[in-house]
């Protein structure tokens, strides 16, 4: 595929620290930038890089109560402001309104970039910052900066927009901003939420049954969920719905945390699962709609040895021109982990082996993955006018 990618980057986006030790922690996104850099994904005449600016006020108003925004500007002087701020996932540190509200306008510029036709692609990995509600932040997130630039995209006159969360936590705040507007289809394939915060996102979820009945698809994945297994449920699911859905635009909100190792989750996708997640994100993109695909951060706690590795394979993949599995990473990039003091171990090569062949879904097997399929099946299929029982659907 030759694409045509803008990947939206500053510096400045390292402000948003959560306070020292958080496990969102800045660095797995200078790790990723360098480590791109370093085995040249950022240096094609396909890949521009755009410094964004912050999101003003009527832009995050989109999304975010006028209360709330103001909470978030006293906060760093007023702990108490309340709206989810100050707590653990949530703490108060200084600048916080400019960092969120700077991430926040990178995503609404990554969504303009596609829909003015500038780039086919566009790419902000600070983003996806998907679990903030209206008028309140939540699971490490101030603003929802997907769910903004959603609106916004809905502002310029989309009518189908497919958002698809990959973050092994369900995409709450995105689902909740949009589950009364038949304008936005939004998909999350996440950990079953009987094992995992937040604690929603099961299949019964599927938009609001007087105003949007088939604007939500959840599918809940059981601990442990391998490769070829996620990529199973996947292909079960998320193709046909898009396909019924018929988007003009794909947002992907692409969290990596359901990686074996992440220390905040209990999936069990290697580097090779992930990569083969955007793979298939992308081509879809350009089976339904031209190819105009958003694609944003998230999640991801594995800061060197998961989150710079999946989302290097994220930017090559949407340049067109994604990385060879077996690319050994460089040196200079594994120096520069150990000079920083991380504990990790930092990897040698751009796959872990994982196995990411799979066998199609049928009505007729039974494992544990497959039921998680068959009751999100049964919950949104006949909604789009699916078949849930005939794998051809």
């Amino acid at each position: 595929m030759s694409d045509s990618v803008a990947v939206v980057w500053d510096e400045s986006l390292l402000g948003y620290t959560m306070g020292g030790e958080h496990p969102l922690h800045p660095v797995r996104l200078d790790l990723t930038m360098r480590l791109a850099d370093g085995l040249g994904v950022l240096g094609t005449d396909r890949v521009r890089v755009l410094r964004p600016t912050p999101a003003d006020a009527e832009l995050l108003g989109l999304v975010h109560d006028a209360e709330y925004l103001e909470a978030v500007r006293r906060a760093p002087a007023d702990p108490t402001v309340g709206h989810g701020l100050g707590t653990s996932d949530n703490p108060i540190f200084p600048g916080m309104y400019d960092a969120a509200a700077l991430i926040t306008g990178g995503s609404v510029l990554a969504a303009e970039q596609v829909h003015t036709g500038a780039a086919q692609h566009a790419v902000n990995i600070s983003g996806g910052l998907h679990h903030a509600m209206r008028d309140a932040a939540s699971g490490f997130c101030v603003f929802n900066d997907a769910a903004v630039a959603i609106a916004w995209l809905l502002g310029k006159g989309y009518e189908r927009i497919a958002y698809v969360d990959l973050d092994v936590h369900h995409g709450d705040g995105v689902q909740a901003a949009f589950y009364d507007d038949p304008r936005v289809l939004t998909v999350s394939i996440h950990q079953t939420p009987l094992t995992l915060w937040p604690g929603t996102g099961f299949p019964e979820e599927t938009g609001d049954p007087e105003k949007a009945s088939g604007s939500a698809v959840n599918l809940a994945l059981p601990n442990g969920t391998e490769d070829s297994a996620w990529l199973r449920a996947f292909s079960a699911v998320v193709p046909s719905v898009l396909r019924a859905f018929d988007p003009q635009i794909i947002v992907t909100q692409c969290g990596c945390d359901a990686h074996h190792e992440d220390p905040l989750a209990d999936l069990g996708l290697t580097i090779d699962g992930q990569r083969a997640s955007y793979r298939a994100m992308h081509e879809l993109a350009h089976e339904l709609c031209d190819g105009r695909w958003i694609a944003l951060g998230g999640g991801g706690y594995g800061l060197v040895r998961a989150v710079p590795r999946a989302w290097t394979h994220l930017l090559a993949e949407a340049a067109g021109s994604p990385l060879d599995p077996a690319t050994e990473i460089p040196q200079s990039w594994r120096d520069d982990v150990v000079s920083r003091g991380l504990r990790a171990r930092p990897p040698t090569h751009m796959t872990e082996g994982g196995y990411t062949g799979f066998a199609r879904w049928d009505a007729f097997t039974e494992s544990r993955v497959d039921r998680a399929i068959m009751r999100t099946r049964r919950a949104s299929f006949p909604l789009f006018g699916l078949d849930p029982d005939d794998p051809r659907d």
